[in-house]
């Protein structure tokens, strides 16, 4: 293990922060707490704490405080506001007591914070008080885990560490492990640090660097020992699966996400291939040691306490399907039993949804579920994670985890489950793809979708460094929608890394200005290539993923007012719109029984790419009227905008008894209205 302490950069980030009125003290601690956050092989995702005690100024006086990271918080990019001041006096008060139960630890914790609208404090600040030295570093290394979670832990601990590391026996985060602890330190004062057993490591010192370098040092002494005692694997290659990534990823995301009578969520499914999973798969206790529990108890509420494990070789392709559905649904029972057998341990707990987060198909990869992309994300980097330290800990010697009993009081631990973010949005749990993203009405239209909390992926003609809009938060790919190959190869990528789809929004369109005079065949399949052709393979592509996953689905298209009320010298365009008139309710005919809406959006005259100044002005010269009039020709005489085209399509998207449906965006036109 490497340090990655540079005296140039602490000394930076100090005056860097003096200027922003925060002490060295603070600006230390962020700086090694960023440190250890941005490796993956000691923190993940909100993991491990730090701490610093130092002083502040309250009013006149100068005030003693811990500064602790707070609940959730990802070191990786932790700044003075991921930290909470505690009056350290009063925390340590709370040592005389002898029991203290969770909500009155947590009420005390409010109670003495500086200022209450700082971010909880994490639930071991009592640890971190408890202990006397200035700078307190909590780690789940990957390496000490894979040590101490074994039969005999405290046996490896002496022999590899000595009597630097104090030995704290497993027992749930809160007061009791805090007094448990501070009992242990005060019997060996001279440690540098403590091994909680199936946990973690803490290490502490009187600056920062001497913490921080204590936590390298330990970590590397781990690595070494796994390193030269650690039996090698014969590695097994398992020959080519018969189904893909992509092909498996809709028929799990259909049995975890199509239980509807309990009100289960849709969710994202997330592909990886890690570097070693032949090494994985090849371990012959595979099976004992996966489904042992977490290696460290923070993991469960992140990825279960067991994965699915899933073997097709043998297993017939057109087979595969039902099996899958097979084992899901034996997993999903497995753990209505477990929540029953322990349910007696928290009365008041509610059973989480009893699908698995990871899925680990021998020969092929990892799957990760979660209620969205970031979730599904957050859990395969803990899952892969959690299985690189299951082998590491079997190759030393047998892995072994927590009881039942302390993964089920972990699960569903209030505490812990708090830190878990849940989404209210409508649309959460939801793909939708956007063909024409990059553009106005596209972009538009991904916004609102987006905020509505559906991932979204743009597709659009541009290579990603040529479009002028922000895609943060969402994904594009580069498709061209008139060439069926290309959409399908990127419904593999969009399958892989989400799942499926569950909202096709068709919107990729161009429009061309002629009379059918003057009109050459050329510019007319032009036409009719991406203004139906394109919506036709996209739609044709996107309903297969929908009809695996069978959870129904919602198509819209952006059809356009030109499919019924034609306009002068606008042939070219209307035509295949017109058309595709007609292919969204031949689609919306031939497949309800599937549960897959059709519905369109008839707009008109809103200014976009498409309808550029330059096509305002040919179309209003068309009409014998000004560019302005020509804008706001409606009843209501307003000028159309891209938001309420996506508003339109959002609206059709949540009406779920509605389809072959057209709705008019334009502001009141009677010639072109619909029933």
């Amino acid at each position: 293990m490497k340090s990655n302490w540079n005296n140039n950069k602490a000394k930076k980030l100090i005056n860097d922060y003096k200027s922003k009125g925060i002490n060295k003290d603070l600006a230390l601690r962020i700086y090694t707490s960023q440190l250890l956050g941005k490796n993956s092989e000691m923190v993940l995702h909100g993991g491990g704490n730090t701490s610093v005690k130092s002083t502040i100024k309250n009013l006149k006086n100068n005030q003693d405080v811990i500064f602790v990271k707070g609940s959730g918080k990802d070191m990786a990019n932790i700044d003075s506001d991921g930290f909470a001041a505690l009056e350290i006096n009063n925390l340590n008060k709370l040592k005389k007591y002898s029991k203290i139960d969770d909500y009155s630890m947590i009420n005390f914790q409010r109670k003495f914070m500086v200022d209450t609208t700082n971010l909880n404090p994490s639930v071991e600040t009592l640890l971190h008080a408890f202990l006397p030295y200035k700078y307190v570093d909590h780690t789940h290394s990957n390496a000490i885990l894979s040590l101490i979670d074994q039969p005999k832990p405290e046996k490896i601990c002496n022999k590899v560490f000595g009597k630097k590391l104090a030995i704290v026996p497993y027992i749930m985060p809160g007061f009791d492990l805090a007094k448990l602890a501070s009992n242990i330190y005060k019997k060996s004062p001279d440690v540098e640090g403590l091994i909680l057993l199936y946990h973690g490591i803490f290490t502490f010192g009187n600056t920062a660097k001497e913490s921080y370098d204590r936590m390298i040092k330990y970590i590397s002494i781990a690595e070494n020992e796994l390193r030269k005692n650690s039996k090698k694997i014969q590695i097994q290659k398992y020959r080519e699966n018969k189904i893909s990534a992509s092909s498996l990823s809709n028929i799990i995301r259909k049995n975890i996400s199509n239980d509807l009578k309990d009100n289960y969520e849709k969710r994202i499914v997330y592909f990886y291939k890690p570097k070693f999973l032949d090494e994985l798969f090849s371990h012959p206790n595979i099976n004992n040691f996966s489904n042992q529990g977490p290696v460290t108890p923070d993991h469960v509420i992140r990825i279960k306490s067991k994965p699915l494990i899933i073997d097709l070789n043998k297993i017939d392709e057109n087979k595969i399907p039902k099996y899958l559905n097979k084992e899901i649904s034996k997993y999903k029972l497995n753990y209505i039993k477990y929540f029953k057998n322990n349910s007696h341990i928290n009365k008041s707990a509610k059973m989480l949804d009893p699908y698995p987060r990871l899925i680990i198909v021998k020969g092929l990869g990892i799957f990760s579920t979660g209620k969205n992309f970031n979730d599904a994300k957050i859990a395969m980097d803990v899952g892969l994670n959690s299985m690189k330290v299951k082998l590491n800990a079997a190759k030393y010697g047998v892995f072994k985890s927590i009881s039942e009993k302390e993964i089920f009081r972990m699960e569903y631990w209030p505490l812990e489950l708090s830190k878990l973010k849940k989404s209210s949005k409508k649309l959460a749990g939801n793909i939708t793809v956007v063909t024409g993203g990059a553009g106005v009405l596209g972009y538009a239209t991904a916004k609102r979708f987006l905020n509505e909390g559906s991932e979204v992926i743009l597709l659009d003609i541009k290579d990603k460094k040529n479009i002028d809009c922000d895609v943060k938060d969402m994904t594009y790919y580069k498709c061209d929608v008139t060439k069926e190959n290309e959409v399908a190869q990127v419904f593999k990528k969009i399958s892989e890394k989400f799942g499926g789809v569950d909202i096709l929004v068709s919107n990729a369109g161009i429009a061309i200005h002629s009379s059918l005079e003057k009109l050459s065949r050329k510019d007319l399949n032009k036409s009719f290539d991406i203004n139906l052709f394109g919506h036709h393979n996209f739609i044709k592509q996107g309903i297969k993923i929908m009809k695996i996953q069978n959870t129904g689905g919602a198509v819209l298209l952006n059809i356009s007012k030109q499919s019924v009320n034609p306009a002068p010298n606008f042939g070219a365009y209307g035509m295949p719109k017109a058309t595709l008139f007609y292919l969204m309710k031949q689609y919306a005919v031939e497949n309800g029984e599937y549960g897959i809406r059709f519905n369109g959006i008839n707009a008109d005259r809103i200014k976009s790419k498409l309808l550029n100044d330059k096509l305002i002005n040919l179309r209003a010269k068309s009409r014998g009227v000004s560019k302005e009039k020509y804008m706001m020709g409606n009843l209501l005489n307003v000028e159309v905008k891209p938001e309420d085209v996506a508003d339109a399509f959002y609206f059709l998207a949540i009406s779920k008894k509605t389809t072959a449906c057209v709705l008019t965006v334009d502001g009141g036109k009677v010639e072109a209205s619909l029933r």
